[in-house]
C-alpha cells in the first residue's frame, strides 16, 4: 500500500476510510468509554480517562478526514501509543470493576497440574547468570515485538506492516479484556511467603526489575500472558518475513515463556492461555482483517 492511498474518493463515508486497525481501536475506545462511565463512581480519574479517549479518537479522525504530510506516518504508527495507554489504564479500570483477585484460583490450578508451585520449584535451578539473562529477555519484550514492525516498515512492505499492526493491536487488546475478566497480579505477590531464596542477578537485574515493578506493581496483568501471546505472534510473523529470523525468534520466544514463570511474573496456566489466544488469532485474524478491510482500497 502506497502513501497515496490516504486520498479517498469524494463522498466516501468515514467508516469506509478507516483501516482495520482504526476500526479495532476506535471500537475498543468506545467500549472503554462505556465501561468507565458505568463505573465512574469507583474511578476518581474517570473524567480524565474519558476525555483522553475522546480526544485521541478525535485526533485520529482528523488525520483521516484531513490528510497532511505527517498523516502517513501517524496512521501507521499511532497504534503503538494508543494501545500502550490502554495497558496503563488497566491500573484504574480493573480494580474499579473487579473487587477481588483471581490469583489464588490460578495458583490452585497450577498446583493441581504440577503438584507444586512452579515458581517455588524452580528455585532449585536458580542462578545469578540465568536470572540476569532471563530478566534481559523479559525486559526486551516490547522492542522484540516492535522489531518485526520496523523490519516490515524498512522494507516498505506497507500492506504486511498494517496487517501486523492489526494483529498485534488485537493481541494486546484481547489480553487486556482477559485482565478484566480474570484479574490477577502474579505469583511474585501471592506466593512470596513460600519462596525461600530471592532472585539475584549479576549487573542489570535489580535495575531492570525495579523499572518493571514501577510500571506493573499495581497491575492486574497476568491472565492471559501477553508476553507469551505477543512473542508467538511476533515469531510467527518474523518467520514469514525472513527465514533467517526463525531460529533467533524461536529462541527468544522459548526464553521469554520460561522467564515469565522463573522470574515469578506468571502462573503456568497464564502461559497456556496466552499460547491458546495466539493460536486462535493466527487462525482467525486473516478472515477478520478481510472483513474489516474496505474493498475500495
Amino acid at each position: 500500500m502506497h502513501p497515496q492511498s490516504l486520498r479517498s474518493p469524494v463522498g466516501e463515508r468515514l467508516w469506509e476510510r478507516l483501516w482495520p486497525v482504526d476500526k479495532l481501536i476506535l471500537s475498543y475506545y468506545a467500549l472503554l468509554i462505556l465501561l468507565i462511565a458505568a463505573w465512574r463512581r469507583s474511578m476518581p480519574d474517570a473524567p480524565g480517562l474519558i476525555a483522553f479517549h475522546v480526544i485521541a479518537a478525535a485526533v485520529l479522525i482528523v488525520e483521516i478526514q484531513f490528510p497532511n504530510p505527517t498523516s502517513w506516518f501517524f496512521r501507521n504508527w499511532y497504534p503503538v501509543f494508543y494501545v500502550a495507554f490502554c495497558f496503563r489504564e488497566m491500573d484504574f479500570l480493573v480494580p474499579a470493576i473487579r473487587h477481588t483477585s483471581m490469583d489464588q484460583w490460578l495458583a490452585d490450578i497450577d498446583y493441581s497440574i504440577w503438584h507444586a508451585h512452579p515458581t517455588v520449584w524452580l528455585e532449585r535451578i536458580q542462578s545469578p547468570p540465568l536470572t540476569e539473562y532471563l530478566q534481559i529477555v523479559y525486559t526486551l519484550f516490547v522492542p522484540a515485538v516492535l522489531l518485526v514492525a520496523f523490519l516490515l516498515w524498512r522494507q516498505r512492505k506497507y500492506s504486511e506492516f498494517q496487517y501486523y499492526a492489526f494483529l498485534v493491536s488485537l493481541g494486546f487488546l484481547v489480553s487486556y479484556i482477559g485482565y478484566v475478566i480474570v484479574p490477577a497480579r502474579g505469583p511474585r505477590f501471592l506466593l512470596q511467603h513460600l519462596q525461600h531464596v530471592p532472585l539475584r542477578g549479576l549487573w542489570l537485574f535489580e535495575w531492570m526489575q525495579g523499572g518493571l515493578n514501577q510500571l506493573e506493581s499495581v497491575a492486574y496483568d497476568c491472565f492471559p500472558s501477553g508476553h507469551t501471546e505477543l512473542t508467538i505472534l511476533a515469531w510467527w510473523t518474523a518467520r514469514k518475513l525472513r527465514n533467517s529470523l526463525f531460529w533467533p525468534y524461536f529462541a527468544y520466544t522459548s526464553s521469554i515463556i520460561f522467564a515469565t514463570v522463573y522470574l515469578r511474573y506468571h502462573y503456568t496456566i497464564d502461559l497456556l492461555a496466552g499460547a491458546a489466544v495466539a493460536a486462535i488469532l493466527l487462525v482467525a485474524t486473516p478472515s477478520i482483517y478481510r472483513r474489516l478491510t474496505h474493498k475500495g482500497e
